[in-house]
């Protein structure tokens, strides 16, 4: 007697057709009592066309926002939105699909910071293209995971494919890759592959060498692993993400593990300092782990010289990381890729797609030169990537192997449908565009008598102060987050500060291709206005305080 998995086929006549099981109604409570019934909670056949109507409803809504907004941020107090979040009750009977989008319409919608507004000039933020939003609805519906090919099937080839491209951008021939939530995750996956790397290097060489390492007498021995880690470097400039200081942390190095190489007058690595760094270390009997360049300084802007730095780490033997989380995609821009040139002698380099080409958060990418580098983040699980069934000649492509997650959204969709919309052209030319505002942005504040502006750019970042003549350098660095804070509560302009050599900032981040040099000025004059504006207040307070002192 055979059996299939539906019924008896001996027992039961083919010709009898199965009988559709009665779907119950939902009870008095509003609960299904039959566990096999289905739920319009859940996306199904059975839910498509109410999923159809919301997410037209969904895009409805927020292409009248697209079309009608028109500040940055909301421009309320914080107290308030604190309050209409804990007015919700998230306990209580649901309200319906409807109603619920409704409600996070008018929370969240309402009160968002828009990225696309020409007035939004603050952080790494872009505006996102309309194919890979689509995309976005896409890849979320059908919820891939791309940790396992049993999971992804063609999502894992797509994603393997899109690697394999940025790598041969990059000019890594042998190279490989993994998508990642973002650059800290990316630079932290790096320097854990710099650390496995060289300390199973070290480690290797103390075994080669291990009569001469007793030399101290019978108990001193070989490093073990503890020891080995407490010796181990990062060299990066001070003008290195703050990922790197993190990543040494919860890599489990020493606090003085990081150690800042000197910059030139421009912010950028100077390469000599890096070689004399790199023989500081070896004098102090130090390992370097790793050599962190950046591709982009989240606050200048600027690019480390790659090719004098590839060659100072290649002739060391050290693992050159470049941060290129920023400027990564000047790959593609025809007017700047020259600026990444020697990007290719890297040993692993970090780029976010969500930054410079423009895709919705999140999209970031860990590319290696070598391949074989990724050894050390390899673990095979029986209930996912068995060991046995990896090492066949026809083993499924498991990317748990590469990855530090495991659960993984096929974020890559949205750059092939970019790609594919677009084309990767499109995507450089309008980072070209950005940079080419920020050129012209210094160029208008430095011929402001009012305004100082700090370097150059090699990217979108402008750094600049209200300076006025009636200030003091106390009070304009007093004006600064003073400015920032006033002009976002407003909800007229979101822009950034921070802080170079003990001095305090305004920070533009131009990511938007669609902004004009009128918007940035139409900004500016906003920044002007609220400079004046605080000095004018704390004139007529200190009037009044002489006055009451009278």
């Amino acid at each position: 007697m055979t059996t299939s998995l539906l019924y008896d086929t001996e027992a039961t006549p083919t010709s009898a057709p199965l009988q559709t099981p009665e779907i119950p109604h939902p009870d008095a409570a509003g609960t299904f009592s039959d566990r096999g019934a289905h739920t319009d909670a859940l996306l199904g056949a059975h839910s498509a066309d109410e999923y159809t109507s919301l997410m037209h409803d969904v895009v409805d809504i927020l292409g009248d926002r697209f079309r009608t907004t028109e500040r940055a941020a909301s421009a309320k107090e914080r107290s308030g939105l604190q309050a209409a979040v804990d007015a919700v009750d998230l306990d209580t009977a649901g309200v319906g699909n409807a109603e619920a989008l409704r409600e996070v319409d008018a929370l969240y919608a309402d009160n968002a910071v828009w990225f696309h507004h020409p007035s939004y000039v603050a952080h790494l933020n872009c505006p996102v293209a309309v194919p890979a939003v689509a995309a976005e609805a896409m890849l979320a519906a059908i919820n891939t995971s791309v940790d396992t090919y049993d999971q992804s099937e063609v999502a894992t080839l797509m994603e393997r494919r899109l690697i394999d491209w940025t790598c041969g951008h990059l000019g890594f021939a042998g190279g490989d890759g993994i998508f990642t939530s973002g650059g800290t995750q990316s630079n932290l996956q790096a320097l854990f592959l710099a650390r496995e790397n060289v300390l199973a290097e070290a480690a290797g060489h103390v075994e080669a060498n291990d009569a001469e390492s007793r030399r101290g007498g019978p108990d001193l021995g070989a490093p073990n692993r503890r020891d080995l880690l407490s010796r181990l470097r990062i060299l990066a400039t001070d003008q290195a993400h703050f990922s790197v200081s993190r990543a040494a942390f919860l890599l489990g190095l020493d606090a003085e593990a990081v150690v800042t190489v000197p910059t030139d007058r421009s912010g950028r690595m100077d390469a000599e300092a890096l070689n004399a760094s790199l023989l500081a270390i070896e004098a102090n009997d130090q390992i370097p782990m790793a050599v962190v360049a950046t591709a982009g300084t989240t606050d200048l802007g600027v690019i480390d010289p790659l090719e004098t730095i590839a060659e100072v780490c290649e002739s060391a033997n050290v693992w050159l990381h470049v941060d290129a989380a920023y400027g990564g995609g000047l790959l593609w821009a025809p007017q700047r890729a020259h600026l990444l040139d020697g990007i290719s002698r890297a040993t692993s380099v970090t780029i976010d797609f969500h930054k410079t080409f423009f895709q919705p958060v999140s999209s970031s990418a860990l590319l290696i030169r070598d391949a074989s580098l990724f050894a050390p983040t390899i673990h095979h699980h029986d209930y996912l990537n068995p060991e046995a069934e990896a090492q066949e000649a026809d083993a499924e492509p498991n990317q748990v192997d590469k990855s530090l997650q495991t659960t993984r959204r096929f974020d890559a969709l949205k750059l092939w449908t970019t790609l594919r919309a677009r084309g990767a052209g499109e995507i450089g030319s309008m980072l070209d565009t950005v940079c080419d505002l920020a050129t012209d942005v210094r160029a208008l504040l430095e011929d402001q008598a009012d305004f100082e502006v700090l370097g150059a750019s090699d990217l979108s970042t402008v750094l600049f102060r209200f300076t006025p003549a009636t200030a003091d350098q106390d009070t304009c660095d007093e004006l600064v987050p003073l400015i920032r804070r006033v002009l976002f509560r407003s909800g007229r302009a979101a822009i950034a500060r921070t802080v170079i050599d003990g001095t305090p900032w305004l920070k533009l981040t131009l990511l938007n291709p669609d902004t004009r040099i009128d918007d940035v000025t139409a900004v500016l004059d906003l920044v002007r206005a609220t400079g004046h504006g605080i000095l004018a207040g704390r004139d007529l307070e200190d009037a009044a305080t002489e006055g009451g002192a009278a």
